[in-house]
Order: structure tokens, then C-alpha cells, then sequence
């Protein structure tokens, strides 16, 4: 054992991402899986054999609230679809449970703000596990940027780019909730692996936030031909544009450029970028440049004029002084992969429920970074119109430091 409290959890959806999680949950020694459910006991039973000979055999459940009454669990793990998890996790905190969500845009403003309620009535956090915001290069960037390095943030870029073609054909035939999302509303519907760093590098909800949104999207082609050419159905359109573009406006002056495409062929990018007076990380080119770091080179031409080439540094260049302390702790402990960050994102919602603080990725964050998309896709149908974003923390961005200062923070470096 590790020495610390174990926290008892329970499962609420039993989907080939709980058997992800798993992978992660099953090492830690200081968690106990109490209660699981599922509507379906074919799913229940899938899990039940996986847990077999590891742990104590949990509770079982086929209603959630059910499971939420259960006095031993202390927080809940919701890897549920998207138009449920967030009525979950309500239901969660008003029973007084942690609720860990997975990530997706919401469907409706209405249903952030009950999430919010919720957190600010009982006092119990909500963390959504966006892997990515423990990525190394992500925490590689936000010490880099809290230590001065990049200057004055201007301009960022991120997104979800990354073919889905096959997938998606066979989620139409099989009627899976994220290809109806696709079949039916056009706007960025999947964005919070890039946003998410994006937001708290940026201190989104901590002196910064969300201003507006303009978002356009391209003629819809990409998923039809999938459909076709992978289920071989003629006539199935998607609503969904195959490029979707979005801006948003920050308070403090900055500019975010979010890409979501997954419809075309392509590798998979999630398209960072950090602009800052002073440097730039750019994840498509593997590289930094920081000013008076990085490579400048200067050249006279024949007239006497001289020009300067500067050149990118590698990101590894930069792990030996500045990787962030949470990768110097576990990057031996940490598999290959966005699997591999499960395990830190986990840990970070775990400490958070044994010590009974706020989340490192809060109610707030869950609120701000899923409105997008709910907001990307007004404005889309409003022509590309600027859309205002909701003040969730209702005026306390405004006066709120970083308040979690544990050593998972991802607002202060510790």
C-alpha cells in the first residue's frame, strides 16, 4: 500500500473508455473500485471478468442514482455519452460524490450552468480528465510560460484534427450517439484537447476569460464519402462542415484559432501553438524559439544589408531545465501516449477528493472550455456572427489567483 487514504469511486458507464481507465485505476493502490453500472449487464459482465482476481468484487448497479445513494463511494467516474454525463455529474455533487467527467462539448448552455449550481450549492468539485493538459509538452510550456520565458502572451492555436472516416461509418450503422451529433449539428463539437492547455496557460477563469466566439464551417463532404465507401450506403448526409474555424476572443487582449477536422484524410495533429513577445512553441514544427535561446543567425548579402534566419529549437532541448516538476516525478511511471497522461489526470482528480479541495481542472473550466462548442455552433449558423461567452464564475475571474496551489495545480508551477 502507498500509505495514503484510499478513496472509493464508483463507475457510471461501462464503455470501451471505462476499460481505458482501467488500465490506469487498477495500478493505484490507494483507490478501491466499490460500485460500477451500466444500463447494459452485457457491459457489466465485460467488466466484472476484467476486474476478476485483481480487486474485491464491486457493487453493481443499473441505475445511476442508485449507485450515487451508495454511502461508501466518495466520487464517480462518468465516462458516459455526451448528452449524459453532464446530468450525471450534477446528480453526483448534489449527492455529494466528486465527479470526474469525460471530455466533449455540451449540447446546451442551460445544462453548464446546472453544473455550476451544483459544484457552488454543495461545495464539491467537478473535474473534467483532459489527458491532455498533463501532456509533457503542454506542462513542458505552461513552466515556460509562468517562468517568463515566452513574454507577454498574444496569440494561440489549437484543435482536433484527425481522420475518423472508418469509425464513423461504422457508428452510423451501429446508431452511436457521436456520429448523431455528427449527422445533426454543425459546429466544433470535439475541442478541449487542444483548448484546455490553451485555457490554462492562457489563466482563463483566473484573471482572464472568454469573451467571444466567431466560428465558420466548410461544405460538408468528408463523412458521406466514408459512409459510402465504408458501409457502402449511398445518400447519407452530414451536417457537420468538414472544417470547422473558430476564434476566440480573450479579455486580456489574446486571440485563440481553433481547427476542429476530422471528417478528411490526414494524420492526427492537435495543432498548439503559443505566441508570445518573446518566443513561440509551435507542435507541428516540434520546436521553440525563444528569443536570446533559440538559434538567430545573421547574414550580410553583397549590398552590406544584413538579415537574420532564426531557427527553431527542439522541445527536448528544453526537458533537462524545464520540464515541468509532475513529469520529472512520473515520467518513469508514465506509458507511452495520451494512455500514459490518464494515469497523471487521475491521480490529480484523486488527490483532489482524498483532501477534499478544488479540482486542478474546476467546474468553471468544464463550463467555460464546453460552451464552445454550443457557442461555435450559433455561430455558425449565424454566419460566422460573433456570439458573446457566458461569465460563468459571475464576476470572480476577475479578483481569482490561482486557488489551487497542490501539486497537480495547472495554474502555478510547484
Amino acid at each position: 500500500m502507498s500509505g495514503k487514504q484510499v478513496v472509493n469511486i464508483g463507475i457510471i458507464g461501462l464503455g470501451s473508455r471505462t476499460e481505458t481507465l482501467l488500465f490506469s485505476i487498477l495500478q493505484m493502490s490507494d483507490v478501491k473500485i466499490a460500485a460500477i453500472c451500466d444500463l447494459k449487464q452485457e457491459r457489466i459482465d465485460k467488466i466484472l471478468e476484467i476486474l476478476s482476481g485483481k480487486v474485491d468484487t464491486p457493487g453493481v448497479y443499473r441505475n445511476y442514482r442508485e449507485l450515487l445513494d451508495d454511502p461508501e463511494v466518495e466520487a464517480v467516474f462518468i465516462p458516459t455519452s455526451w448528452n449524459s454525463h453532464l446530468q450525471i455529474a450534477r446528480d453526483s455533487m448534489k449527492k455529494g460524490k466528486y465527479a470526474a467527467i469525460e471530455v466533449g462539448g455540451a449540447s446546451s448552455i442551460e445544462e453548464l450552468w446546472q453544473l455550476v449550481h451544483a459544484s457552488e450549492e454543495t461545495r464539491v468539485s467537478c473535474m473534467m480528465l483532459e489527458n491532455c493538459c498533463y501532456g509533457r509538452d503542454e506542462l513542458l510550456v505552461l513552466n515556460m510560460v509562468r517562468q517568463g520565458l515566452f513574454g507577454e502572451l498574444i496569440y494561440c492555436e489549437c484543435g482536433y484534427e484527425h481522420y475518423l472516416g472508418k469509425e464513423m461509418a461504422e457508428e452510423y450503422l451501429s446508431g452511436l450517439e457521436r456520429c448523431r451529433h455528427n449527422l445533426r449539428r454543425n459546429g466544433d463539437l470535439y475541442l478541449t484537447h487542444g483548448l484546455g492547455p490553451v485555457a490554462k496557460i492562457l489563466n482563463i477563469n483566473r484573471g482572464n476569460r472568454f469573451l467571444s466566439v466567431s466560428s465558420h464551417a466548410t461544405k460538408a463532404r468528408g463523412f458521406s464519402l466514408a459512409v459510402k465507401k465504408h458501409a457502402n450506403m449511398e445518400g447519407v448526409r452530414f451536417n457537420e462542415g468538414d472544417i470547422i474555424t473558430t476564434i476566440i476572443r480573450c479579455a486580456n487582449g489574446e486571440n485563440i484559432t481553433i481547427t476542429h477536422g476530422v471528417s478528411l484524410p490526414r494524420p492526427y495533429t492537435r495543432n498548439c501553438r503559443i505566441q508570445g513577445t518573446n518566443g513561440i512553441w509551435l507542435e507541428n514544427a516540434g520546436g521553440i524559439y525563444i528569443e536570446g535561446i533559440s538559434p538567430c543567425v545573421e547574414k550580410r548579402d553583397p549590398s552590406g544589408s544584413i538579415s537574420e534566419t532564426h531557427e527553431w529549437s527542439p522541445v527536448e532541448s528544453f526537458y533537462e531545465k524545464y520540464d515541468h516538476p509532475i513529469w520529472k516525478k512520473y515520467k518513469d511511471k508514465v506509458a507511452s501516449g495520451r494512455r500514459g497522461y490518464d494515469i497523471l489526470t487521475i491521480e490529480a482528480f484523486i488527490d483532489s477528493v482524498r483532501n477534499r479541495t478544488e479540482t486542478p481542472i474546476n467546474v468553471y473550466d468544464c463550463a467555460a472550455w464546453m460552451s464552445i462548442t454550443t457557442l461555435s455552433e450559433q455561430s455558425v449558423a449565424l454566419g460566422g456572427a460573433p456570439v458573446p461567452c457566458p461569465d460563468f464564475t459571475n464576476g470572480k475571474w476577475i479578483y481569482t489567483a490561482a486557488k489551487n496551489t497542490s501539486f497537480w495545480s495547472l495554474d502555478e508551477v510547484k
